[in-house]
């Protein structure tokens, strides 16, 4: 379609021209820009929906545009899914497509959003994985505390555990962002999700181990470093920023060694952190403020993990926890009143046996408390 003005002529894109790898396109860079949103979900948006695009290609025989895309078309894709792909992948596939649309009519390139109709299965809600302080503690000190890598993973055990850190957040710690003060504490200035940063403090465990790290950092680093690794707190064993997938090896390699868990990961290390300050009386607010979490029902999960902290609060509070400590056990009464009943019988038995004494010896009568 074109609009005239005088002698100018202003090509505009219509539902039908506008294709689906165009609007990709678009919603990455919108993402990226305006809503600051983390590489990771900008690729997990563009690569569902260039799963979309292939299967509406594979369809049609040709490039599909957004007016391509219809409710049928999208149930059938997912339906397509749904034999492999999880409820959580599904979900998010489904959020994706809204995404685009919401994007598009925002700015009255489509009039009507096609996966507004769709119904997103529920995911099941997993509890987090962690572990007790005392395992805790024998993860983050298994590394070798007597060379530059070593005293590396027990750094990255450690701030991973105090802070309460994203794996993402350690890999991108900056030197100028850390503070660690002599006394034992410090603070490290980390960029979570939407780039929104905060200010996590680090305990003297974690203190101590970032100073002895980087006291050796320099045997870490390249000949020529590049000024990216120049400025990073965790370097790899060839100088360079250490990356996500090699955190990950260590902390599962430690967790292996130490508690026989393959399963552990990095976030396992800040859900164990949260748990542990949910179990020492911190409340959900701090707790959220620490992780970086948007919503406080996030936060909540913790919950679900000091059921044990959760029983004793109920113990101490509430009226009717507190009337059933103060009576006695049942059992207790029980035995009481059988011994009142046992002593009775005695003393009963006694009075009888004095009575009897005393008539005997005054009138001989037949013998009387024969046993039956």
């Amino acid at each position: 379609m074109a609009i005239f003005f005088g002698a100018f002529t202003l090509q505009t894109v219509t539902t039908a021209t506008l294709t689906l790898a165009l609007a990709t396109g678009e919603l990455a860079t919108y993402l990226e820009g305006e809503r600051r949103a983390s590489r990771h979900t900008v690729s997990a948006y563009t690569r569902d929906l260039e799963q979309l695009g292939a299967f509406v290609a594979a369809r049609l025989d040709r490039d599909p545009a957004v007016g391509d895309v219809t409710l049928p078309l999208l149930r059938a894709w997912l339906a397509g899914l749904s034999h492999d792909a999880t409820a959580t992948t599904i979900a998010r596939k489904i959020a994706s497509v809204r995404a685009l649309f919401r994007h598009l009519m925002r700015r009255g390139r489509v009039a009507v959003n096609p996966a507004a109709a769709l119904v997103a299965p529920k995911a099941p809600r997993k509890l987090p994985v962690f572990l007790d302080a005392e395992t805790m503690g024998e993860v983050v000190t298994t590394p070798a505390a007597d060379d530059a890598e070593g005293l590396r993973d027990r750094a990255i055990l450690e701030t991973l555990y105090a802070g309460g850190l994203r794996v993402s957040e350690l890999v991108g710690l900056e030197l100028g962002r850390l503070e660690l003060e002599a006394g034992g504490l410090g603070t490290a200035r980390v960029l979570g999700k939407g780039n929104k940063e905060r200010v996590v403090p680090l305990g003297s465990h974690a203190v101590r181990a970032l100073k002895s790290y980087l006291a050796r950092r320099s045997e870490l680093e390249a000949e020529a470093p590049s000024l990216e690794a120049r400025h990073a707190v965790v370097l790899s064993s060839r100088g360079q920023r250490i990356g996500v997938r090699r955190v990950q090896e260590l902390v599962k390699r430690y967790g292996i060694l130490a508690a026989g868990r393959p399963d552990l990961h990095p976030h396992a290390l800040r859900h164990s952190c949260a748990t542990h300050l949910l179990d020492g009386g911190a409340d959900l607010r701090s707790i959220q403020e620490l992780l970086g979490h948007a919503s406080l029902s996030v936060t909540q999960r913790y919950t679900h993990t000091s059921i044990e902290g959760l029983i004793a609060v109920y113990d101490r509070a509430h009226p009717l926890a507190q009337r059933a400590a103060e009576k006695p056990p049942a059992s207790s009464t029980t035995a009481s009143s059988t011994t009142a009943s046992s002593t009775t019988a005695s003393s009963t038995t006694a009075s009888s046996t004095t009575a009897s004494s005393t008539t005997a010896s005054s009138t001989t009568l037949a013998p009387i408390g024969r046993a039956r």
